[in-house]
């Protein structure tokens, strides 16, 4: 009689809570992100599509989220030593609701690489950010390579490594 409620009980759990769904309108590993406009947090507004042609790293990151802020440092090493369009381009994207609270954060981070706010949810879906930091790794193309959850150290040479393999590039 155990086991039958025991089972009972497992299957009206997952009744209850499904496997998380995608983003709404997410473009998985493999598929090639669509063109969107980018409203500038650090500078001029831009499109997704401007940024065709050289391999993109995008980190998705909020002022509010204390991993978003420990990563951002090294993400800003690593758009020093290897982007700008030398090797790939690298953007931030902060969902914050509210812009000054991200320009604050990026008055204090002191970055080098352009950031945009995402205040309408539609690249915050589009790339897949149900939990951030998020990095995406994307090819010249516009097609994502690989989406990477959770604070790194990005200028680590095991990361450096991952980056120059995944773009294909001597680094």
């Amino acid at each position: 009689m155990k086991r039958i409620l025991l089972a009972l009980l497992l299957c009206l759990s997952a009744a209850a809570f499904p496997a998380f769904a995608a983003t709404p309108g997410e473009v998985p590993v493999g598929g090639v992100l669509r063109d969107a406009e980018m409203r500038g947090l650090s500078g001029k507004s831009a499109k997704l599509a401007d940024f065709r042609g050289k391999p993109l790293i995008i980190n998705v990151w909020a002022s509010w989220c204390a991993p978003c802020r420990d990563e951002m440092a090294s993400l800003d090493r690593l758009a020093r030593r290897y982007g700008g369009g030398r090797h790939f381009n690298v953007i931030g994207i902060s969902t914050d609701d509210y812009s000054d609270r991200a320009q604050a954060f990026l008055a204090q981070a002191n970055t080098s690489f352009p950031h945009f706010i995402d205040s309408r949810l539609a690249l915050e879906n589009m790339l897949g950010a149900d939990r951030i930091p998020l990095t995406l790794l994307i090819d010249a193309d516009g097609r994502v390579l690989h989406k990477i959850y959770g604070a790194k150290e990005w200028d680590s040479p095991e990361a450096v490594a991952a980056i120059g393999q995944a773009f294909r590039l001597k680094m």
